[in-house]
């Protein structure tokens, strides 16, 4: 990692150095971290943001990624608050930006909200409100084609598991892989950045490559017929009725037969 980076980072912690203000969640394939902060609003409100940046290996001589979520926000004024966080990092090219970022967004979100794209006022408040869905415990069955480094993905995969507080399992039966997540679904939502930006497996040469074989087969939220999951576990299992069974012992019965069964068919 460049020294201009790490200089960068270790401000960065400094900067934000209120509880859960500032996570480290990857260090492969460049830096993935989240800040969560405040910033004036529509109506001068203030509205807490949580930004996710990945920082690739040239950074900062090419853009980092940013996601953008909030409860007080709908998804379609995430991404304008996104697309203009990326349209001001363009001008920062070549110098450490990500404070510049956050200085940026806490003085000018109440504008980029007031825009036509970001809607109206009332508007604005009706989407804001159809978006409790994403309170409360959420549930994401992945599935994996293949590990070759199985024994880095795996290490990999529960620390993100870890690090962003999400139970469920890691199921291996025969040539199948699903991994089944429970959690905050912002935080699912954070892994699966994770998963598809980080070098976490290697290719046929074994060289470092993303993952580009995931599909997420189903998401909902938990409900009350569905066990909860209290920690993250890594299971193998010698058969597809064994499979089953923690499927059925989880109440998810239905999500076995729609979508695990035609895996092994």
């Amino acid at each position: 990692m460049a020294e201009l980076v790490l200089e960068e980072l270790s401000a960065l912690g400094a900067i934000f150095c209120g509880p859960g203000e500032w996570e480290v969640l990857s260090c492969s394939d460049g830096t993935v971290f989240r800040i969560l902060t405040r910033a004036e609003g529509f109506m001068d409100a203030d509205i807490p943001l949580r930004l996710v940046f990945h920082l690739p290996v040239n950074y900062p001589s090419c853009l980092p990624g940013i996601v953008v979520n909030s409860e007080h926000l709908t998804r379609a004024e995430c991404e304008i608050v996104k697309e203009k966080l990326l349209e001001q990092a363009e001008t920062l090219l070549s110098e450490p930006m990500v404070h510049e970022l956050v200085l940026w967004i806490q003085q000018n979100l109440r504008h980029i909200l007031k825009r036509p794209e970001a809607g109206g006022g009332s508007e604005k408040c009706t989407s804001a409100a159809s978006t409790t869905v994403d309170d409360g415990l959420w549930m994401t069955l992945l599935h994996l084609d293949h590990m070759r480094a199985k024994t880095k993905y795996v290490k990999s995969v529960e620390k993100w598991a870890s690090d962003l507080r999400l139970t469920g399992r890691l199921m291996f039966m025969g040539k199948v892989i699903l991994i089944l997540l429970q959690g905050d679904r912002n935080n699912i939502k954070e892994y699966l950045i994770l998963q598809k930006t980080c070098k976490v497996d290697v290719d046929s040469s074994g060289k470092k490559c993303k993952e580009k074989m995931i599909s997420v087969l189903f998401e909902t939220k938990v409900q009350t017929e569905h066990k909860r999951f209290l920690a993250f576990e890594v299971k193998e299992y010698s058969s597809l009725d064994e499979l089953q069974k923690e499927f059925e012992t989880a109440g998810l019965k239905k999500l076995f037969s729609e979508f695990v069964l035609r895996l092994v068919k």
